[in-house]
């Protein structure tokens, strides 16, 4: 994703964008897919540097809880999610759990209760909760890149690579240094786009009637392409959950004692 459409689309969310020298922006973009466990997720840092040049740095991560919190939640109600939205000011240099330097949660944050505990991501069911929950900002494995989430993320946004985290952490430090402990973080998620998206279109679809369509598909062919792949992607992901959710029913079912 290139510097002005990231710009972009916070506009089109009305989220602050920072522009004084080394004034960190930090979004966090969570993917389409609905399966946990992966660094799947890119977590975004641009800054600007001088009146006409910025930094714009993408790190791989996770935003999503791992597995083993899914399944196995600190909290009854469930696992924490963090929803989309931002965060201003929430976030300062700390430590995490105790342990190493990282963005700590200082300020309230929304979230939604996975409570399924069938480790499949549900964005959509859980009640959204405001609050300090310790959603922190912060690494996975100490050293070299981490292949799985697993227990490194109970809702935390989560860096896979050390290297990408050590070079975030003295990004903080330039900011804290500048301007206070003080950090904004913001979480954008692309499902929520897309769903956004596919709207607009049917909805579209339903203005322009049979003329519309058919002049759009004369001079905007590549559009029409893009949005084809925007509904068969919806329209996948629905599928893929479905499937997991009863692959998942399958196993509890077998491993079940009779008798």
């Amino acid at each position: 994703m290139s510097l002005q459409k990231m710009k972009a689309i916070l506009r089109h969310k009305d989220f602050e964008i920072y522009s004084r020298p080394y004034e960190l922006n930090i979004v966090g973009l969570r993917s389409k897919s609905v399966l946990p466990n992966r660094f799947d997720d890119e977590i975004h840092v641009f800054y600007k540097v001088s009146t006409l040049n910025w930094q714009y740095h993408v790190f791989k991560a996770t935003t999503d809880p791992g597995t083993f919190w899914l399944k196995q939640p600190m909290q009854p109600q469930g696992t924490a999610i963090l929803a989309e939205g931002q965060y201003v000011g929430a976030y300062s240099l700390g430590l995490h759990q105790g342990k190493y330097a990282a963005l700590v949660q200082s300020k309230p944050v929304s979230i939604i209760r996975d409570y399924n505990r069938d480790a499949v991501l549900d964005f959509n069911n859980g009640q959204k909760t405001k609050g300090v929950f310790g959603i922190n900002i912060h690494r996975a494995n100490a050293q070299g890149i981490t292949k799985t989430v697993d227990r490194n993320s109970a809702g935390c946004q989560v860096f896979e690579n050390i290297k990408d985290y050590d070079l975030f952490l003295k990004m903080c430090q330039k900011h804290r240094g500048l301007y206070g402990n003080r950090f904004t973080y913001s979480l954008i998620d692309f499902r929520a786009v897309r769903r956004q998206n596919l709207r607009y279109v049917l909805s579209g679809v339903g203005a322009l009637g049979v003329v519309g369509l058919s002049y759009l598909a004369v001079t905007h062919q590549e559009k029409i392409k893009s949005i084809v792949s925007e509904v068969s992607d919806f329209f996948s992901d629905l599928v893929t959950q479905k499937q997991t959710n009863e692959n998942q029913s399958q196993t509890n079912y077998s491993s079940t004692p009779s008798g």
